[in-house]
């Protein structure tokens, strides 16, 4: 397998190979617009206005080529249309091929490449000058060579440093795969692979985050589902042996017990897995929390709003609210709705015993069991870790707040936009 360093050290030096050749070759055919090609068509004008016309004898015409020829400018060739010579200044220069350009050097072997130049008139005009074609220079072709040889040295520990650095990531994630989620990247600069080793980092982070949430519910969603699981067993023996209708109804509530902690499981799942956007229609909100006050026999003063979001999941909200306010309060339930800085502002309050301040966070934790509580008094369960998460999943916030009367109040905020 080839290394991704190599390949990309491989196409700089690619890259430095065409720039010489282009370079080469740039220099090489320079067309029309040239110095030399420019100094050559000045020279062509001012032969044109010295020499005779076309049917001038050939000894006018080898005079006025005489005339002109300079040490610069050894030897002048005066061709016919027909490529018949007409006079020479010098040795006569070989008659232009027929595929001969205008303004352009005709390269030949030997001592016999010359500039063409085709006059208005037919006639061909072939003129060699001292220094002959033009060369690329030395110390332009060391230019190219240093700078080739400067940019294949730097490149090296550069691309290298840069594959090393994804490399390390390629280790991390093979970690990450093989169960190690407390593999992090080390990470450096801010560029994109820099970038890309943070979002690693978080992407571990979470998944890590979620195992250690989904133990720590199952631990104690097993030790939540014991207690009625041993109460139904005792229920049923105590049945066979004796039918008594208390027990029965104990057994039903037992039952929808046990019924609603797997929903609030599965629920509970389901929001954590599932961060796709919600599917929200217009929701009454104040009807909403009439029709849930009205089944908890809870008080409720409530102003019309209507906001985005799953009718499903906030009547989850709401009903898990006042569940909590009846099951750990006091016997006074009341709830309202209100409208402030753009929110809906939801509140359930009881007249209980409160929440310590050092618990008003922790008790949105999954299962929570107050220090000091009794096993009957049970956990504050799933219930308000899926108001905070159904919460957070509408782009609102919940929080405990101590209630002056005496109880405590949840507040539930929520953006009407």
């Amino acid at each position: 397998m080839r290394k991704l360093y190599f390949q990309i050290y491989m196409g700089v030096i690619a890259s430095l190979a065409l720039l010489v050749v282009l370079a080469g070759a740039f220099w090489h055919f320079q067309g029309q617009n040239s110095p030399q090609s420019e100094v050559m068509g000045t020279v062509r004008d001012v032969i044109m206005l010295a020499l005779p016309a076309p049917d001038a004898p050939a000894a006018q015409q080898q005079s006025v080529l005489e005339k002109l020829a300079r040490p610069a400018l050894p030897r002048i060739s005066l061709y016919s249309d027909d490529r018949q010579l007409l006079a020479h200044a010098g040795a006569p220069l070989m008659a232009p091929p027929p595929d001969a350009h205008d303004n352009d050097w005709i390269h030949r072997h030997g001592h016999d490449s010359a500039w063409a130049m085709h006059l208005p008139d037919g006639r061909w005009l072939l003129a060699q000058p001292q220094q002959g074609p033009p060369r690329m220079p030395f110390p332009f072709i060391m230019m190219l060579v240093l700078i080739g040889l400067v940019v294949a040295v730097v490149a090296y520990p550069m691309t290298r440093r840069m594959t090393r650095r994804l490399e390390s990531l390629k280790l991390a994630v093979e970690a990450l795969g093989e169960g190690d989620f407390k593999t992090r990247v080390e990470t450096k600069g801010c560029d994109e692979v820099s970038s890309l080793a943070k979002s690693f980092n978080q992407a571990a982070e979470r998944v890590e985050s979620l195992l250690l949430a989904h133990k720590q519910l199952l631990a104690n969603a097993s030790h939540e589902l014991r207690s009625p699981l041993t109460r139904i067993r005792l229920a049923l023996e105590l049945q066979a042996e004796r039918p008594v209708p208390e027990l029965q109804k104990e057994l039903r509530k037992d039952i929808a017990e046990l019924d609603q902690l797997i929903e609030e499981i599965l629920l509970a799942s389901r929001l954590d897995a599932n961060r796709e956007p919600l599917q929200t229609t217009d929701v009454d909100l104040a009807a909403l929390l009439a029709e849930e006050c009205a089944r908890s026999d809870a008080q409720c003063e409530a102003v019309p709003l209507n906001i985005k979001g799953d009718d499903r999941l906030l009547r989850r909200l709401l009903r898990n609210l006042l569940e909590n306010a009846k099951r750990h309060g006091g016997d006074v339930v009341q709830a309202s709705l209100r409208q402030e800085a753009g929110n809906a502002v939801i509140q359930v309050c009881d007249n209980g015993s409160g929440i310590a301040a050092e618990e008003r966070e922790r008790i949105f934790e999954p299962f929570y069991r107050p220090a000091g509580s009794r096993e009957k008094e049970g956990s504050y369960g799933l219930g308000l870790a899926l108001v905070r998460q159904i919460a957070e999943r509408h782009g609102g916030s919940v929080r405990c707040l101590p209630r002056a009367e005496g109880g405590a109040c949840f507040e539930v905020r929520l953006g009407l936009v």
